[in-house]
């Protein structure tokens, strides 16, 4: 299991060549490459250059002895907006070439659900099918899996986060069940469960060891999206490693947990990328320690 984290926050603030080194001296073993950038126009990776970029980057990573375990794809993948739509799925699948040349494994991908979810869950079920079913020869071309994600939304009336798409057990394994493995797996973002009045830990053990291929991990206080480093909110890590555990969860330990540097002087951030990168040694290290007890 490899402790990586996002190069999200480090890459916005400097580039992502720079975030790759700086995670590397941290210790990271691995990063999760954050592509968000890609929605917009003027970002080097929609520039027709983008495959060199792209080599550069693995060269930067081969050097400092850090690989690319996953990646994140643009998002929102949808909106009321068929030429928004368009671009964003030419973006998207360039995103699975960049991170499959990068050397990942998996790319997430968040699903379609610009519909509110209340009244469109099957409706969006069935858009969503569509969608990730279209991924499949980019899947294949490229030779990376496409991981899906638990998302939550507001409620425009009062104001309060609810769930969405994938923020149940029950339909989160319909959605992989529906999917060929061999082209798709979970991402469980441990935060997103808290958000939408999930247990984490009921959700591990439903998707199982088949389903669950990856993890975003950051902490929040059940009300706000905080990103924050595990043991900073309110969720119970002991028994997030415990389900974990009993699944015997293959894959590895990425966070998504930048927030907690964000408003640091910048002096700091070395030190403080190295204690997240501490702190996910940790949960790895209680994940294997009851895995074997």
């Amino acid at each position: 299991m490899l402790v990586s984290t996002q190069t999200d926050l480090l890459a916005n603030k400097y580039s992502q060549e720079q975030a790759i080194r700086m995670l590397a001296a941290a210790g990271y073993e691995a990063f999760d490459l954050s592509l968000f950038s890609m929605q917009r126009e003027d970002d080097p990776f929609n520039s027709d250059d983008y495959l060199t970029v792209t080599r550069h980057l693995r060269a930067v990573a081969d050097e400092c002895g850090i690989c690319c375990n996953q990646a994140h794809a643009p998002f929102p993948s949808s909106k009321a907006d068929q030429t928004y739509n368009e671009i964003t799925f030419a973006r998207i699948t360039r995103a699975m070439e960049i991170a499959a040349l990068l050397g990942a494994k998996q790319i997430i991908v968040h699903p379609v659900q610009h519909l509110y979810y209340p009244e469109n869950a099957r409706t969006l079920q069935q858009m969503n099918l569509e969608f990730y079913k279209a991924l499949i020869p980019y899947c294949e071309k490229f030779g990376i899996k496409v991981a899906l994600e638990n998302m939550f939304q507001m409620d425009p009336r009062r104001r309060v986060l609810i769930e969405s798409t994938c923020n149940s057990p029950d339909e989160f394994c319909a959605y992989m069940d529906a999917l060929p493995a061999e082209h798709f797996t979970a991402c469980l973002d441990i935060g997103h469960c808290a958000l939408a009045g999930q247990d984490t830990a009921n959700m591990i053990r439903a998707l199982g060891h088949d389903r669950l291929g990856a993890l975003h991990v950051h902490d929040n206080d059940f009300h706000h999206d905080k990103h924050t480093l595990p043991f900073m909110g309110e969720l119970n890590w002991d028994t997030v490693t415990t389900a974990l555990a009993d699944i015997r969860y293959r894959g590895d330990m990425t966070l998504e947990a930048d927030n907690f540097f964000s408003r640091l002087p910048e002096h700091m951030l070395p030190e403080a990328t190295t204690l997240m990168c501490h702190v996910a040694k940790h949960l790895r290290d209680e994940v294997q320690r009851k895995t074997n007890a």
